[in-house]
């Protein structure tokens, strides 16, 4: 089952099921009004949405009448969300990335997961501009998998973390490369380094990716393009130290998580380099120990990033996140 987030002007937009090729849409605004309405409700909601869902597959809906599914016509699922959790859970990016300012992985990192807490009341959606106010920020591209929870309790274990999930989808966590070390150094996160998060229109529910899904990691290359031009493809269930059962359980430690909470995977890497990269910053920290200085730029205003999954098939899972580099104004 896959569900969206039609754009009708409220901050919430409207709940669709979509077909599993993402060429028709149909609303389901009898069943629940919104993502987060359908999320809360989920054990009435989820009987009626696999219905209609296989209808549509079936083409036997005719009430309300199914429409095409353009991408840009689509919100975020979830506009505004209660908690956007990211982790970091391949360690190659967080080695490289660390290098890139002089620190060094502690050994902890092996087995304690790093997370942070991003803003979600404003989520992008996947044709939204990356509004930036300078270059000199040093705009940059992340790209992941994101998993969507029910309510988690407080101190889940790993083994009943998993059950959790609901939904998987894609995202660009964008970050500005040049404003985050001053913050970190202040030993308390970063603001100003992460504006708002981009997502792929849809969300899929896990078994949307067969055998792909498994060990509670997503075992498909994610695809990015930076200006049209290929970028990496490195697969996501590659050396992930760290798999989502593993990063719910630590974000619910403390705290219980609400229906709707989004665990990030954080930047998909590989160890394998020909796989290409999620981040501009790992092509420029590889540079720089290969050469001492790095020569690819940061994003500029005017390019474009593209992030995008497919299936073995060929198969488009959740909607491509396509974004533009816009100066603020």
């Amino acid at each position: 089952m896959k569900l969206a987030t039609f754009n009708n002007g409220h901050p919430d937009g409207q709940l669709v099921l979509v077909n599993r090729n993402l060429t028709q849409y149909v609303h389901a605004l009898h069943i629940a009004p919104f993502m987060q309405r359908a999320l809360d409700t989920w054990e009435d909601s989820d009987f009626d949405l696999k219905s209609l869902a296989e209808k549509l597959e079936e083409g036997t809906v005719k009430t309300p009448v199914p429409a095409p599914f353009v991408m840009k016509n689509f919100l975020a699922p979830l506009p505004r969300a209660y908690q956007w959790l990211d982790g970091s859970a391949y360690l190659n990016h967080v080695e490289l990335v660390r290098k890139a300012r002089g620190a060094v992985m502690p050994p902890e990192f092996l087995t304690d997961p790093l997370m942070y807490q991003g803003g979600s009341d404003t989520m992008l959606s996947a044709t939204s501009d990356i509004e930036v106010s300078s270059e000199d920020y040093g705009i940059d591209l992340e790209a992941e998998v994101a998993v969507i929870t029910d309510a988690v309790p407080m101190g889940v274990s790993e083994a009943q973390a998993g059950q959790h999930i609901l939904f998987i989808t894609i995202l660009n966590d964008v970050s500005l490369r040049s404003l985050i070390p001053s913050e970190l150094s202040k030993g308390f996160g970063f603001i100003h380094g992460k504006p708002p998060t981009a997502f792929a229109p849809v969300f899929a529910t896990p078994d949307e990716l067969g055998d792909a899904w498994r060990d509670y990691k997503v075992h498909l290359p994610l695809r990015t393009w930076i200006n049209n031009k290929p970028f990496g493809c490195p697969n996501a269930g590659v050396d992930m130290q760290f798999n989502f059962a593993q990063l719910i359980a630590h974000a619910a430690k403390t705290r219980p998580l609400k229906a709707g909470t989004i665990i990030g995977s954080g930047t998909v890497s590989n160890k394998d380099a020909s796989k290409g990269f999620c981040c501009v910053a790992e092509v420029r920290m590889i540079e720089t120990i290969e050469s001492g200085s790095p020569k690819t730029p940061f994003l500029k205003f005017g390019d474009t990033v593209k992030v995008e999954m497919t299936d073995e098939q060929g198969n488009n899972i959740f909607g491509t996140i396509e974004q533009k580099v816009v100066q603020k104004q």
